[in-house]
């Protein structure tokens, strides 16, 4: 299966100045590894170097944060996303 993934535009320069591209994996866990496969700089700006995900970093296939997921071994379908969102905080 073929879906989407999007990054913002301040994570474009880990993924050859693209915002959106297509990725190809059965499984999410197929997808999260692929994308990070294919572009392992965007890896190092989305994990801490203990493996869990940043602060201020959000995975989100299509509406949910896959840190809400019970598992990722998901089977992907025609039209599903992976999002690689960046948290803001401040005052």
């Amino acid at each position: 299966m073929i879906i989407e993934a999007t990054v913002p535009g301040l994570l474009t320069d880990c993924t050859n100045g693209r915002a959106r591209f297509a990725i190809e994996a059965d499984t999410l866990q197929g997808a999260i590894d692929r994308l990070f496969s294919d572009y392992p700089l965007l890896k190092r700006h989305v994990y801490t170097e203990t493996g869990g995900v940043r602060k201020h970093v959000m995975l989100c296939y299509n509406d949910r944060n896959v840190a809400w997921l019970d598992q990722l071994d998901i089977p992907l379908r025609e039209g599903d996303m992976l999002h690689v969102m960046q948290l803001v905080s401040g005052g």
